[in-house]
């Protein structure tokens, strides 16, 4: 019997789990829910069976911590984890490995969703449209409520990271007449080159972009990076957008750059905690926050159960799955 723990998740969906399991497994899989949503959870729900045998596979929200702790407290008989998700921030990844655990990721589930909210969130403070929305709300009808507005084109964008979801909002970009411009550490200019794209350094990025769209990843070199030195190097004109995750900027020189009018506005995706509590970027009239929703359409979460489910079975039965997180990545 091979046991599977899932997080009880609006994401996840057990149906395509136990559907995938029971045709590639040659022995019976229980599969079991719980509610998760921290370390201490984790543990609780993954230990503690009267037989003394723990989980095979483990698969997380972005909510659940995997840390050290929980990868020995899981056991001898833990396999896999998966996050279901792109990033692995919060997954200690050399941990696992060195218990022999394989850590999955689903990293190109929802490069078009996300691109494509982040060039939502880009707009809409361009033009004013939340500002337009309530004024109008408020019995006014008038332009000026959105001012001042500039045109995109001719303007310079910044792309913080151009991994595969940078790449494609690039694409959506390139109709606007705008110059693109990214910086990452990662990759190279050419395949910039091949899409339209300038390779700076990151000083550089801020510099020279009107408006800056954040992709990256949270690891300890991107924490904290967009910080109150990045931001004075914009304009009063200039939009920031957040679709990788929150601690990447720093929310306090956020906070000061939107008080002070050296930006125009944020739209903000991801936060430093979520869900927000007495977050001060929340209910300005200056953001557009999302509740990290970027990643969703019914598409990408059938493809994201599709892909982890298919991540689990194929560790289970001895193959490499595709989602395979290498822990000597230089990206972590």
């Amino acid at each position: 019997m091979m046991r599977v723990l899932l997080s009880a998740s609006s994401m996840i969906d057990p149906d395509a789990y136990r559907e995938r399991l029971s045709n590639a497994l040659a022995e019976p899989v229980e599969i079991e829910v719980a509610r998760l949503g921290s370390t201490e959870r984790l543990i609780e729900a993954g230990t503690g069976f009267e037989d003394g045998a723990g989980f095979d596979a483990v698969v997380v929200d972005v909510d659940t911590p995997v840390t050290a702790e929980a990868v020995d407290a899981l056991g001898d008989e833990l396999a896999v984890v998966v996050r279901a998700a792109v990033g692995v921030d919060d997954v200690d990844v050399a941990a696992a490995a060195d218990a022999g655990v394989t850590v999955t990721r689903v990293p190109e589930y929802c490069t078009d969703e996300v691109a494509t909210h982040s060039l939502s969130l880009l707009l809409a403070c361009l033009r004013s449209v939340t500002e337009y929305d309530d004024a109008v709300a408020d019995g006014r009808w008038t332009w000026e409520d959105g001012r001042p507005i500039r045109r995109m084109s001719g303007s310079t964008i910044g792309l913080l990271s151009f991994g595969p979801i940078a790449r494609r909002a690039a694409e959506q970009l390139s109709g606007f007449g705008a110059e693109l411009v990214a910086y990452d550490p990662f990759v190279d200019g050419d395949r910039m080159d091949e899409r339209g794209v300038e390779k700076v350094g990151f000083e550089a990025l801020f510099d020279r972009s009107d408006h800056v769209a954040v992709y990256a990843p949270l690891t300890a070199s991107t924490r904290g990076i967009v910080d109150a030195d990045a931001l004075s190097r914009l304009s009063a004109h200039s939009v920031v957008v957040n679709v990788g995750r929150g601690p990447v900027i720093d929310a306090d020189a956020l906070v000061e750059a939107l008080e002070s009018g050296a930006i125009k506005a944020a739209g903000l995706d991801v936060l430093a905690e979520e869900p927000p509590v007495d977050d001060p970027l929340v209910g300005r009239d200056d953001t557009v926050v999302t509740p990290h929703a970027a990643w969703y359409s019914e598409d990408a979460r059938e493809e994201l159960n599709r892909s982890a489910a298919a991540d689990v079975a194929a560790v289970l039965t001895g193959e490499v799955p595709d989602g395979r997180v290498d822990p000597n990545a230089d990206w972590l």
